[in-house]
């Protein structure tokens, strides 16, 4: 199965849909332009873009909410925080302080631009 995420005229994914592969595909090759033809034939809605699992495709599979960034050939989450940054290569938002290596259990705290303990409930 092949999956194409539909597209607002703002390039945010409003849904992603799944097409058998036997329409995009033809003598073992897949065409997008065939899903994407597809879809509009059956939605009206002529701006798709196709997404996969494995990243494969546009580096991260598409999920709501998600930026379709047509210069990075990738889609993007939404930035969890202000301070996160992009990471070029993998188009995924990181912290600006990299995550304790201590084997705790941290929650970001974006007053502080740091990453906080989170402290454990004593059990009974």
């Amino acid at each position: 199965m092949a999956h194409f995420a539909r597209l607002d005229e703002n390039n945010i994914v409003t849904e992603v849909c799944v097409v058998n592969n036997s329409v995009i595909t033809h003598n073992g090759v897949e065409y997008e332009d065939a899903g994407i033809a597809f879809l509009t034939s059956i939605t009206g809605h002529a701006s798709w873009r196709q997404t996969c699992y494995n990243g494969n495709i546009r580096k991260n599979y598409a999920a709501p909410g998600y930026t379709y960034d047509p210069s990075r050939e990738a889609f993007i989450p939404p930035q969890p925080f202000p301070s996160w940054l992009l990471d070029e290569t993998t188009c995924r938002w990181r912290a600006p302080v990299a995550y304790p290596a201590d084997g705790g259990d941290y929650m970001w705290n974006e007053a502080t631009v740091s990453w906080d303990l989170i402290a454990e409930t004593p059990t009974p």
